[in-house]
């Protein structure tokens, strides 16, 4: 008799007199990559169609200390793309793209763990068996409408039969900011100043009056004293609030194992991470800036009832605590200060105490090292509690090849906000020094402009405050699922799955939000060469009228194992070769808004009609106004996904890899009124409609080589790339817009500017060129020369054109290399980007606070190919006057993860109760070549194009040990 198992290494076993046999079966490694996690189920690699890429949790592992499942995924799986904007402790998680974008709204893909929709962080890396991506309709579909963005199934670790095994994993992380933008000292910066004074006297010859002499620059490079380093700041802001390093901290254990009555798999797993910002003791009594810990504990069971009965319990929960300024409400003048101000506007803390502040004649020029460090804490805290029970039962008794599944879960998630020292409205001295007279100017820094309502106010104590600000969201999750097996003639082998759930969610008191599913499939294998696969989804969701509430979403697909037909045998070298293809449509219904089909009313704030009081006044009566138009008609947004590919291993196992060619079209887009082109008598804004199109499509593929020679040494290497490029087919654009400024025939995000055609190098071209209809009079040389661009003899907004790309790329490229001899271990991973556009503004010299940072040499009479135009002195001209200077290639390579480690495994470690030792050194983001400013891929918090600053990204150095008892 033969016993098989999907995973584990086939054995046969001779049948005597025995009325029972008991068969243990070993895991086969090689076996073990060919499962795939599917939608709802598991395949052999072999029988799937679909476009699934899976990578293990062991892959995650290894990438340099990240803790974010999302960031260690970059590079990883063809087909997923991440942008990374901050390092910001425990908000490092990127965002994340299957395949590109087709929508304007959310393009987030979901994201389910052991089954259920919870976020990415709320799992440890640790715990992580495995992750699947569905990219494809064959894939999705059985999704419904929250399959459109793709699918990620993370799967967490679970027991198996055998006795307990006890893993430790400790390591420390040294982090440092990967690249700030370079900026130019007092004195360079002084030196362009005055070079801009100069250019700017032939149209305001009052600005020599702020002409600062040499020797007075002199002053800010070697003052003599520290009252002249005072009254001459010369202040180098990112070393003065970035440390050179900071640490991070991460602990695990986890235990195994199992006996025939019950498996378990626990762990624990604790992480901390620190700041980059430099603190000190303020004598206060807490330490300001940023911070992040977090705890989580897992317990998976899986209790065998009786032979055909299996309960399955899921136990996991997470705290974390974000520490972060109680003045966090202005971040973005505190980021833009630590990246804009200049080096002389103040000095940071001077010598008696006295905080440094602007001079009145300067705005928003923030002392953030006082920000960060006087203002008080917040602590926010996250609280999950996530458990999930399934009960498995083989029904072979009533038909073979018959199973039940029934799950239920319940998740309940409490943030608190508001709770710690609220310092910011404290009244600690600041202080200016004037430079032209050396007057001393002080006040008190009360905040005024502080945002948070707080219960209680703690000012100038560090008592904490008994403030209390919270929400809680709750998730109630059920399912009931058939399975269905047989094989016919040994040859014909079918399968069929029929399951329907429902998910309800709420945050605080609202009405639960509520969808239902009812999942089908139904896959039909001939010989192990033909497959036919047919799924899909009857779908409702509460966003919608009952009229449109549900919707029917299936795909079909195909597959043929070639090297199965006995036409391709005599190619000796192909081991393994399919085509596969598939077809279907899936729905979205990924928008924040609930009830858009409903108008919604609201009391005051627009025109009365009708009757007026006595003598003209306005009508007594209580009135109300329709806020929200509503739409009856809105339904789904579609995706129909189109998807050929090739599967091949040649060599016996050498090489491995994959092609996929995908093209899908999303119709219905959901656009918001604001969106819409109506005319303004049509007295509010249009209400949203299924309107949009777009079409996105490209190609990925993977490539693996892995070959062990005689000598023991095994070298292997993976490569992928992934290419996807998406069109707008229709945007509701306005009618007289121009074709070039229409949203159609572009890609979502594409990026708009004024187009140069170099500087004006001449008074004599200035006076040729094209007139400006705003500020003409203010162009001198050294201005940026713009093209105008539609031949209408001015330049003004219709001259603003698509430039280059969008801020999501084009095209991602990965390669990894990887050695083993004997206990030893290495690999080098190199990770890239390119056609995306980035923009980053800096300040010019319009105010006197403003900097100017390294971009390049800057254009002068000897110097008329500059990289940059001439600054402008305390002149803001129009915005067109930039043109593309603050536009970036935003392509980069980047050595993004390598590892070195010795595994030791020796008699004398069995005497002491441990299997082996894992010691390892490893790294992310470790090098980087870019022509960006800094490392930022895109910009922070979703702040659109034009984004000056945010907390660094970071490298990261790990040392770490894998102790196996």
């Amino acid at each position: 008799m033969v016993f098989s198992f999907i995973g584990y290494v086939t054995k046969e076993v001779a049948v005597t007199n025995q009325t029972r046999i008991n068969v243990t079966l070993s895991a086969d490694v090689k076996t073990l990559e060919e499962v795939v996690v599917v939608g709802y189920g598991e395949q052999k690699k072999e029988s799937v169609i679909a476009a699934i890429t899976q990578t293990k949790g062991a892959v995650l592992e290894r990438a340099g200390g990240v803790q974010s499942i999302g960031a260690a995924l970059t590079g990883n799986v063809p087909g997923v793309i991440t942008t990374s904007s901050t390092g910001m402790p425990g908000e490092e998680d990127p965002r994340i793209l299957i395949r590109g974008s087709s929508t304007w709204n959310n393009s987030s893909p979901l994201i389910l763990v052991d089954g259920i929709e919870r976020p990415m962080n709320s799992v440890d890396i640790s715990s992580v068996e495995s992750v699947s991506v569905l990219k494809d309709a064959s894939a999705t579909a059985v999704y419904g409408v929250r399959g459109a963005n793709g699918v990620i199934l993370i799967t967490t670790k679970r027991g198996v039969e055998g006795r307990a095994l006890i893993r430790a994993r400790v390591q420390t992380t040294v982090k440092t900011p990967s690249k700030l933008p370079g900026k130019m000292d007092a004195y360079d910066t002084y030196q362009i100043r005055n070079q801009a004074i100069e250019n700017e006297l032939s149209l305001r010859p009052e600005a020599w009056t702020s002409y600062v002499p040499q020797a007075i620059i002199e002053k800010y490079r070697n003052p003599a004293d520290q009252a002249e380093r005072e009254r001459y700041p010369n202040i180098d802001w990112q070393k003065e609030l970035f440390k050179d390093h900071a640490m991070a901290y991460n602990a695990s254990l986890n235990i195994s194992g199992g006996t025939k009555l019950v498996k378990y798999f626990t762990s624990a797993d604790f992480l901390q991470e620190k700041d980059l910002f430099r603190v000190y003791d303020n004598h206060r009594g807490y330490e300001g800036g940023y911070g992040f810990n977090r705890m989580n504990v897992r317990s998976n069971l899986d209790f065998q009832l009786t032979p055909t009965t299996v309960l399955k319990s899921n136990l996991s929960g997470s705290y974390g605590v974000s520490k972060k300024p109680m003045a966090r409400a202005n971040e973005f003048y505190m980021w833009a200060a630590a990246y804009s101000n200049a080096p002389d506007a103040f000095y940071p803390q001077y010598s008696d105490g006295s905080w440094g502040y602007y001079a009145p004649l300067i705005s928003r020029a923030e002392n953030s090292m006082r920000t960060v460090g006087i203002s008080g804490i917040e602590y926010i805290t996250n609280t999950r509690l996530n458990t999930d029970f399934t009960l498995e039962q083989k029904l072979d008794k009533l038909v073979k090849g018959l199973k039940f599944a029934g799950t239920i879960a319940f998740d309940n998630v409490f943030v608190e906000t508001g709770r710690g020292i609220n310092d910011a409205n404290n009244t600690a001295q600041e202080k200016y020094i004037y430079p032209e007279t050396g007057q001393e100017v002080y006040r008190q820094a009360f905040d005024t402009s502080n945002r948070f309502d707080f219960q209680e106010a703690v000012a100038w104590t560090t008592a904490p405050g008994a403030i209390d600000n919270g929400a809680t969201a709750r998730r109630l999750f059920y399912q009931a699922q058939l399975n269905y097996g047989v094989t016919l003639g040994q040859k014909h082998n079918i399968t069929t799955l029929g399951l329907v759930n429902r998910n309800e969610t709420a945050t605080g008191s609202e009405i639960p939000r509520v969808r239902e599913d009812w999942v089908y499939r139904a896959t039909y294998n001939y010989a192990g060469k033909y497959m036919l696969e047919y799924n899909g989804a009857y779908t409702g969701s509460e966003k919608f009228n009952k009229e449109n509430r549900f919707a029917f979403f299936q795909s079909a697909g195909l597959g043929w194992m070639l090297s199965e037909e006995n036409f391709m045998k005599p190619i000796t070298f192909l081991n393994y070769l399919k085509i596969r293809g598939n077809y279907g449509q899936i729905g979205d219904d990924n928008i924040n808004e609930r009830f858009i089909f409903m108008s919604n009313w609201a009391y005051g704030g627009a025109g009365r009609f009708g009757v007026v009081g006595e003598g003209g006044e306005n009508s007594p009566y209580t009135w109300y106004r329709e806020s929200t138009v509503g739409n009856p008609d809105v339904h789904w947004e579609v995706v129909t996904k189109a998807n050929i590919g090739l599967d091949f291993e040649l060599f016996k196992g050498l090489l491995r890899g994959s092609v996929d060619y995908f093209n899908d079209e999303r119709t219905d887009i959901l656009l918001p009124g604001n969106n819409r082109a109506v005319p303004s008598y049509y007295g509010t804004r249009a209400p949203v409609a299924n309107l949009g199109r777009v079409k996105n499509k490209g190609y990925e593929f993977e490539l693996n080589f892995n070959h062990s020679f005689a000598n023991g040494i095994r070298l292997w290497s993976n490569a992928n790339m992934t290419h996807a490029i998406n069109k707008v087919l229709f945007a509701d654009d306005p009618e007289l817009l121009p074709d070039y400024q229409k949203r159609a025939d572009k890609q979502l995000g594409q990026a708009y500017t004024y187009v140069s055609q170099g500087y004006y190098n001449t008074w004599d071209e200035l006076y040729a060129s094209t007139m400006h209809n705003q500020n003409d009079a203010w162009k001198i040389p050294g201005n940026y020369h713009l093209i105008d661009y539609n031949g209408d003899g001015v330049i003004d907004s219709r001259d603003n054109v698509p430039f280059e790309y969008s801020g999501n790329p084009q095209n991602t490229y990965n390669t990894t290399v990887g050695l083993d001899w004997k206990g030893f271990s290495g690999f080098v991973q190199f990770y890239g980007v390119n056609n995306v556009t980035r923009q980053v503004v800096f300040n010019s010299l319009g105010s006197q606070n403003n900097v100017v940072y390294e971009q390049g040499s800057i254009w002068s009479k000897d110097n008329p190919n500059a990289d940059t135009p001439m600054p402008r002195w305390l002149t803001t001209p129009a915005e067109y006057y930039r043109g593309s200077q603050y536009f970036y290639d935003g392509s980069y390579i980047r050595l993004k993860n390598a590892e070195l480690a010795y595994t030791l495994e020796s008699k004398s470690l069995k005497r002491f109760g441990l299997n082996n030792i894992r010691l390892f050194v490893n790294g992310n983001n470790l090098l980087l070549w870019t022509k960006m400013p800094d490392d930022r891929e895109s910009n922070f918090a979703g702040t659109g194009w034009a984004s000056q600053g945010a907390y660094p990204t970071v490298k990261r150095y790990n040392i770490g040990a894998n102790i196996t008892f």
